[in-house]
C-alpha cells in the first residue's frame, strides 16, 4: 500500500546576529556605544572587518578599504578584532540553538540555519521559537539577533535581512514566490555581482524574469548552478539543513562579465578570491596546506593546477603567491579566460600563529 502521508512542510530559522563583531566591541567597552566603529585596520593597506550600525549610516561597509571607510566617516574609531572573544560568544549563542533543535548548520560565527520542525521544545509555531531564540540570545549575551523563518534555507535567509536589526520576518508557503518574483536577482543569496551582471545581459534582473528561463537554458549559461537558480525562482530550494558539517575544503570563484586574456589581468582577479578564502579560514581559525587554482576557459573546458606544501598556509599573502605562481603555468593562456576560482584544502584547525598575530593589519580584505 502506498503512503499518501503528506510530506510537511519545513520549519527553517536563519539567526544573523546584527553588526556581530562590531556589537561585542560596543558591548565590552561602553565608550564605544552609539559611535560609528570599524573592526579592523587603520593602516593604509588595511579593510573594515565589520562596522557598526552607526557608521553603516555614513556608507561604511565590510571589506572596503579603510582609508575609503575613513573618509566617508571622519569621526571612524577602527579598533583590532579579537577573535578568540567572537568565538566564544558564538559558542554560547550556538548552545541557545542546541536547546531548541540538534539540526543546526553554522554558515559562520555570527549566523546559521536551525531546522525546526520537529525541535526539542514541542514548540509547533516556528516564528515563537525565533523570538525565544532571539530573547535568549539577548539575555546572555546582550546583543540583538535578526531571524528569518520560511520553509526552506534560501527564503529564511532573505528574511532575516528583511527587518534587521533586532527583528524577524516570516515568508510563508504561499508568500514564497510571489515573494522572489518582486526581488532583484542581485540580492538573491548565492548570486553574487559577476553572475547578477552575466543575469542583466540575458534580461535577468528580477525573480520573474528569472523565472522565465528554461532548466536547460540556465545550465548551459549557468552550469551547475542552474538548477539552483531554476528552484529558487520559484520559491523551491530543497538544500536540507546540515548539523555539523565538516569542511574539507574552502574555495571561492568568479565568472567575469568580459573574458579575460591577460595574465596581470588574471592575477588581479585572483586576488580578491584568495582573500574571500582567507577571510573564512582566519575567522574559523583554520589553515590548510593545498592550494588549487581553477580556470575555465570560453569554450567552458578547464584546467586546474594544485600545490601542496609542508605545513600550512601562514597569510593571505602567500596564499595570494602560491596561486598566482599556479596560474602563471597555464599562460600563455589556451583561450580567454571566463572563470578563475581559488581552493584551500587539507584543512587543519592549527593555524600558524602568525596566521592569527600580527595579521589583523588586514592584508586579509576581511
Amino acid at each position: 500500500m502506498n503512503d499518501t502521508t503528506p510530506t510537511p512542510i519545513r520549519k527553517i530559522v536563519h539567526v544573523d546576529m546584527d553588526a556581530f563583531y562590531a556589537s561585542v566591541e560596543q558591548r565590552d567597552n561602553p565608550e564605544l556605544r552609539g559611535k560609528p566603529l570599524a573592526v579592523g585596520g587603520s593602516a593604509a593597506r588595511g579593510v573594515v572587518a565589520a562596522a557598526s550600525y552607526e557608521a553603516r549610516a555614513f556608507g561604511v561597509r565590510s571589506a572596503m578599504p579603510s582609508v575609503t571607510a575613513k573618509r566617508k566617516c571622519p569621526d571612524l574609531i577602527f579598533v583590532p578584532p579579537r577573535f578568540d572573544v567572537y568565538k566564544a560568544v558564538s559558542q554560547q549563542i550556538r548552545e541557545i540553538f542546541a536547546e531548541y533543535t540538534p539540526l543546526i548548520e553554522p554558515l559562520s560565527l555570527d549566523e546559521a540555519y536551525l531546522d525546526v520542525t520537529e525541535n526539542l521544545k514541542g514548540m509547533e509555531i516556528a516564528t515563537e521559537i525565533a523570538l525565544e531564540i532571539r530573547a535568549k540570545i539577548k539575555q546572555v549575551t546582550g546583543l540583538n539577533a535578526s531571524a528569518g523563518i520560511s520553509y526552506n534555507k534560501f527564503l529564511a535567509k532573505m528574511a532575516s535581512d528583511l527587518n534587521k536589526p533586532n527583528g524577524q520576518a516570516v515568508i510563508t508557503p504561499k508568500n514564497g514566490p510571489g515573494f522572489v518574483e518582486t526581488l532583484p536577482v542581485k540580492k538573491f543569496h548565492g548570486v553574487g555581482p559577476a553572475t547578477a551582471e552575466r543575469m542583466r545581459k540575458f534580461g535577468i534582473e528580477t525573480g520573474l524574469d528569472l523565472k522565465s528561463k528554461s532548466l536547460t537554458f540556465l545550465q548551459e549559461h549557468f552550469g551547475k548552478s542552474g538548477p539552483y537558480f531554476y528552484g529558487i525562482a520559484r520559491g523551491i530550494d530543497e538544500r536540507q539543513v546540515r548539523p555539523d558539517r565538516i569542511r574539507k575544503s574552502v574555495g571561492a570563484e568568479d565568472t567575469f562579465a568580459e573574458d579575460i586574456h591577460n595574465l596581470e589581468r588574471a592575477k588581479a582577479e585572483l586576488k580578491p578570491l584568495a582573500e574571500k578564502v582567507w577571510r573564512y579560514c582566519y575567522a574559523q581559525g583554520t589553515s590548510g596546506k593545498t592550494v588549487t587554482v581553477k580556470i575555465k576557459y570560453s569554450d567552458f573546458t578547464q584546467a586546474t593546477r594544485s600545490r601542496t606544501g609542508t605545513v600550512p598556509f601562514a597569510n593571505m599573502a602567500d596564499l595570494f603567491d602560491a596561486a598566482s605562481a599556479l596560474l602563471a603555468t597555464v599562460y600563455p593562456f589556451k583561450l580567454s579566460v571566463r572563470l578563475l576560482g581559488v581552493t584551500l584544502s587539507s584543512l587543519t584547525n592549527n593555524q600558524p600563529s602568525d596566521a592569527t598575530e600580527g595579521q589583523p593589519q588586514f592584508d586579509l580584505n576581511l
